[in-house]
């Protein structure tokens, strides 16, 4: 069976110079049918020197299905390739910011949202086409102030399919069981959205390198709820940036090790034992 982002990767990881014309001209139309005046929801794309992965996360994006109104924005953070040329290519708005970290360019994003709800996304990252319904439709529930979601990577020769489906059926357990009392901890920034309300008046903090998405999602804590969507349908691709040069297992021990007492303090050993036995049935 063919995934749903296969055609995608046709130019994930090549230059932009190289990209088909006809795919650079349909993602400019489609993005554009896409926007509306009354945006509900602000999807915002972040890229830093991201020109040889962010006109396939365009493309994918302009074929998302969503029957709320959107908007889609970008913002280049002050990068030294062809982003935003691209970017401007696509024809979406976008703005640069001048400083760097993710933090910086999540929070200009949120500043020129005008969507009631704010979508984090990262340009090296696919994201499948009903991700963005089915993410509003829990973010739009009573006591829900964001909602994340679980993700996967591009099989490739350095990574066997047996060994990311053993990776990951063991990390989002982990992410699951942990969200119940700090669901802040089980965010990650690439499928994570919020009240964008909310988020304008807590704001990002820039003053750390990474965990700016989990710091946003400690202050939203108190306002309600934080959804863990384990929805297949909800499962964006992206690359190993999030692992760098780890190793799949070592990437996996060393969150365990960082988060090992949340599991001890609120979930007896056999508690934990049978989750585990539940989920891995689940998913074999």
């Amino acid at each position: 069976m063919v995934n749903w982002y296969e055609k995608y990767l046709s130019i994930y990881g090549i230059p932009f110079g190289d990209v088909p014309q006809d795919i650079v001209n349909g993602t400019h139309d489609r993005l554009a049918a896409l926007q509306s005046d009354v945006p509900i929801v602000s999807i915002v794309v972040i890229a830093y020197n991201e020109e040889k992965h962010l006109q396939a996360c365009l493309w994918a994006l302009s074929e998302i299905k969503c029957k709320y109104p959107v908007e889609i924005i970008g913002v280049d953070n002050d990068s030294q390739d062809r982003t935003s040329e691209i970017f401007e290519k696509s024809g979406i708005p976008y703005y640069t910011e001048y400083q760097h970290s993710c933090g910086y360019a999540r929070r200009c994003g949120l500043q020129h949202a005008k969507g009631k709800y704010y979508f984090d996304v990262d340009s090296d990252t696919l994201y499948p086409p009903m991700y963005y319904e089915l993410m509003l439709e829990q973010l739009m529930k009573p006591d829900v102030v964001a909602v994340s979601a679980t993700w996967t990577y591009f099989p490739d020769a350095n990574h066997s399919k047996l060994g990311l489906r053993l990776y990951e059926i063991c990390r989002d357990l982990f992410l699951w069981i942990q969200h119940f009392k700090r669901p802040e901890l089980s965010v990650r920034g690439l499928v994570f959205a919020y009240d964008a309300e909310l988020g304008k008046k807590e704001g990002y903090r820039v003053d750390i390198i990474r965990g700016e998405d989990g710091s946003m999602a400690l202050s939203l804590k108190k306002y309600g709820k934080i959804v863990f969507v384990r929805d297949r349908r909800c499962k964006a691709v992206t690359g190993y940036g999030t692992i760098g040069e780890q190793s799949l297992l070592n990437s996996f021990l060393d969150h365990v090790k960082f988060n090992a007492k949340v599991l001890g303090v609120f979930f007896t050993r056999p508690t934990i034992m049978l989750i585990l036995m539940i989920i891995w049935l689940n998913n074999i």
